[in-house]
């Protein structure tokens, strides 16, 4: 039996350099932890958005990860533990993130493809979602009979 593959969040994705121990980012909020590991990543410094602005995000799953797209077409692994983005690259955020009411269920439903690279979500209230919910289609009303 092939080994479970959890559904990736901010927490388990954005990690301490190897030198550092495991905890040391600990106390950062998931969406901040995108900031800690880019800046380590291009040994720049980065800062964090200064406050929220009027826009939403939906999160979706793609190829197992929780991830936020942003306008600019940047993308970053995000986390229903803390459903704000910010955007390393445009530094655009904080956005307000849309996550499905039980994301722990949307994991567990993925979890049913095995193989993770196959395993993708989106909100069906997301207007980006390119598999949107179909309506139903229309009943047909009782037959008109004529005398």
């Amino acid at each position: 039996m092939p080994p479970i593959v959890p559904v990736v969040r901010a927490e388990t994705f954005y990690l301490p350099p190897p030198r550092e121990p495991e905890d040391a980012w600990a106390d950062t909020p998931a969406a901040e932890l995108v900031y800690r590991y880019m800046e380590y990543r291009t040994q720049r410094r980065l800062v964090l958005p200064a406050g929220p602005v009027d826009e939403t995000y939906f999160a979706r799953i793609n190829q197992n990860r929780w991830v936020a797209d942003c306008v600019c077409g940047s993308a970053q692994v995000v986390s229903p533990t803390d459903p704000r983005y910010g955007c390393t690259e445009c530094g655009w955020g904080w956005c307000a993130l849309v996550f499905p009411a039980d994301p722990a269920a949307v994991e567990a439903e993925m979890l049913l493809t095995a193989k993770p690279h196959l395993r993708n979500w989106w909100n069906p209230d997301d207007p980006a979602n390119p598999y949107p919910p179909q309506p139903d289609p229309p009943t047909d009303p009782a037959p008109e009979v004529r005398p």
